[in-house]
């Protein structure tokens, strides 16, 4: 019995195929979109295919959390004091949320069958020093084609502590509850 073809061939996906061709693709539109935080609007349509399911689950709880947060705190001076809210969110914080170019240096096969894609990422401004750092981007199968499940934030100019994005979207949450720092006061905006 013939029952057609299956949702993966009527709706192909339209990003390349191979770990670090995927990577690439994701990377030029970092550079042109520099998403901060969890990507909104049209960024979000930009970015959503590149991501697995595991990972998109995890946006929505950090979404969830961050709702939570407003709801907890709901002086408009309070800045949220949200993991992911000033994230390059494929880069890393500070000076590496808005990388003007990038390199594909190599991708290595994991023993769990993922693959860690590297990148260097650089900063550049006129007649200043660029600023250099990397990440590697988690790829994995999922329904016949490469998706991004995680970011490691590798160590960088800032001097930041690493970590990965999966970490971040979930820091001072219980899934959808933010249950960081509790009515502890926060700092003015």
């Amino acid at each position: 019995m013939a029952l057609g073809p299956s949702a993966d061939q009527r709706n192909p996906s339209p990003l390349p195929n191979r770990p670090k061709a995927l990577i690439a693709s994701l990377y030029a539109q970092v550079v042109a979109r520099h998403p901060i935080g969890i990507p909104q609007g049209e960024d979000w349509n930009v970015f959503r295919p590149y991501l697995s399911k595991t990972l998109l689950h995890k946006i929505d709880q950090g979404r969830a959390c961050g709702a939570d947060w407003h709801r907890q705190n709901p002086d408009l001076s309070l800045k949220p004091d949200i993991g992911w809210l000033e994230l390059g969110f494929f880069s890393g914080g500070e000076e590496e949320a808005t990388p003007s170019t990038f390199v594909i240096e190599r991708a290595l096969s994991e023993k769990d069958g993922s693959i860690r894609v590297y990148v260097k990422l650089t900063y550049e401004e006129p007649e200043t020093k660029p600023l250099i750092w990397h990440v590697a981007a988690i790829v994995l199968t999922e329904n016949g084609h490469y998706v991004v499940n995680d970011v490691i934030y590798l160590n960088g100019p800032s001097e930041s502590d690493g970590g990965r994005l999966s970490a971040r979207l979930s820091a001072d949450c219980d899934g959808p509850r933010w249950v960081g720092f509790g009515n502890a006061p926060k700092q003015p905006k």
